[in-house]
């Protein structure tokens, strides 16, 4: 199957969200929480990425997560990692009791995609001060993908990681889960990128890219998100543009980058930790992109509304 193929298969089989231009979603993708070790590239941003989910749900956020939220190819067991992030997966559980989470399974969190292992291993945790289980994600569902619906436009928004247009992390993905665990994760303590992700090979990423671009010119240009590659992309809306979209990662140095849609826009957004003028330091929101209106990035076959 063709990385083409793999894309088309991800969009049919999505989980369809109708959404009007009042509500209001937030897209992370890549946090890659790990268990506290030198090696996890989330621990820097943690504090970060807390605050700005709060501010989400706090705001009436939808979260959605676009892959690779666990680490679980540098670590083996989801129990490490729950415990040096016990504070976020208590805020993402906010959403999921809300009613206000989705959640997309990549290449590091592939493992997800199984219904069995999601249920015995996210349904709940051992609470040591209660002395009993705990709920924590009963019932939850990972996808592959998701298409947002627009009950006001009629326009669709393909959500996935990014990912099919990758043989080695679709396909191959338990190969290179091996080699990181044996190999890259005690390199990268010494600063030595892993050539195996996209991420860190630019030449891999801009393959990873063309493939995705070349899926939604055969497939009426329609709005497509991913995360993967960890590089922001957001198309200037100026001139026909090719609706490829990424929201970037939340282990970039000092900052995470995200996508907003709120009340029939589109922005890129960024939040980073600053200095007051008093010396103090505040963690604050920014727009890399947009806010753009979504009408404006129109399908091939899509007539004005």
């Amino acid at each position: 199957m063709s990385s083409q193929d793999r894309l088309t298969k991800a969009y049919k089989e999505a989980k369809r969200i109708s959404f009007t231009n009042n509500d209001k979603f937030i897209l992370f993708s890549d946090c890659h929480r790990g268990d506290g070790s030198f090696a996890d590239d989330f621990a820097n941003n943690r504090n970060v990425y807390f605050h700005a989910l709060s501010h989400y749900f706090n705001n009436n956020f939808t979260y959605i997560e676009l892959g690779d939220g666990d680490e679980l190819w540098e670590n083996l067991f989801f129990n490490d990692i729950f415990e040096a992030n016990k504070s976020v997966y208590k805020l993402i559980q906010k959403f999921f009791f809300s009613n206000r989470l989705h959640m997309i399974y990549g290449n590091h969190d592939m493992v997800w995609r199984n219904p069995a292992l999601v249920k015995k291993k996210l349904s709940s945790y051992f609470d040591p001060h209660e002395g009993k289980e705990l709920p924590l994600f009963p019932d939850i569902q990972y996808h592959e993908a998701i298409v947002l619906q627009n009950t006001d436009t009629q326009q669709e928004l393909f959500l996935t990681h990014g990912h099919q247009a990758d043989f080695m992390n679709y396909v191959g993905w338990k190969f290179n889960r091996f080699m990181v665990r044996v190999l890259w994760k005690p390199l990268q303590v010494w600063g030595i990128k892993d050539p195996t992700s996209p991420a860190k090979n630019y030449i891999e990423l801009i393959k990873v890219e063309r493939r995705i671009k070349k899926w939604i010119a055969s497939n009426h240009n329609i709005i497509t998100i991913t995360g993967h590659t960890h590089r922001p992309r957001f198309p200037n809306v100026q001139g026909n543009p090719l609706n490829y979209f990424n929201d970037g990662s939340c282990v970039h140095p000092r900052s995470i980058t995200g996508i907003e849609i709120v009340n029939g826009t589109i922005a890129l957004i960024k939040w980073f930790i600053d200095t007051k003028d008093d010396g103090t330091l505040q963690v604050v929101k920014s727009y890399l992109e947009g806010p753009a209106p979504l009408h404006l990035y129109k399908n091939t076959n899509e007539t004005t509304h």
